[in-house]
């Protein structure tokens, strides 16, 4: 499937953990196809955004349209169905089951959706392939290096199809070169299905590939000048 049109629109989302504001009324839009960078030091709300985009959080005020609907209108049942079809998420601690071997935490992510035997085979190699690890299909996750399971994590997302990907350090212990192959495989992913990228990062190799790069300062989100799409 290639997707078209608004993906993300973010208006005024505020995100407060009692009395701390960490998000202060950010806005955002990222279109189909479009890939953006979020920088920022720890603790300045950067994966809280991913979370409450990825609907795994709720925030404290605004609206979130995920292709035009508001997820912060459904109920936690819809939500969850609707994240499992239409988000693929790259966490930065990978979140493998560790009694699955890498081929099969990729197809429980595509069963969860309801997706066929063989449809799930073919899509679990493809993204293998992808990421280079094919011989390691049968790895457990323990059998693995940290950027192995790093790229297993992204297949796993790759292979779902979703409109949406939100990767939080995609690139967290990849070498340079392993991690300019992998941005250049979401470059070729945005352009030729469509699909929207978020990317958390402190990695300057993500920059040279995104089509715009935020920084998140004082709980809002400033659009750096040396890089707009």
């Amino acid at each position: 499937m290639i997707y078209s049109g608004e993906v993300i629109n973010v208006e005024q989302v505020k995100r407060s953990f009692g009395t701390v504001d960490v998000l202060r009324g950010v806005d955002l839009t990222v279109q189909s196809g479009e890939m953006i960078a979020l920088y920022g030091p720890s603790g300045s709300g950067k994966t809280t955004l991913l979370n409450l985009i990825g609907m795994l959080d709720r925030p404290t005020g605004g609206d979130i349209l995920l292709q035009g609907l508001n997820i912060l209108k459904m109920r936690e049942g819809k939500r969850t169905k609707l994240r499992r079809k239409r988000i693929g998420f790259i966490f930065q601690n990978y979140t493998l089951m560790p009694t699955y071997t890498a081929a099969e935490n990729i197809d429980l992510a595509l069963r969860l959706p309801g997706m066929g035997f063989f449809e799930r085979r073919r899509r679990s190699k493809t993204a293998l392939e992808a990421v280079g690890l094919s011989a390691w299909a049968d790895h457990l996750p323990d059998q693995l290096s940290g950027g192995q399971r790093q790229r297993v994590a992204i297949a796993r997302a790759l292979a779902l199809h979703p409109p949406l990907i939100l990767a939080d350090e995609p690139t967290s212990g990849l070498d340079t070169r392993t991690a300019k192959r992998v941005m250049s495989l979401f470059h070729g992913i945005a352009k030729q299905q469509g699909t929207a990228f978020i990317i958390v990062s402190h990695d300057p190799v993500v920059t040279e590939f995104v089509d715009s790069a935020y920084d998140l300062i004082d709980g809002q989100v400033h659009l750096r000048k040396d890089k707009q799409g």
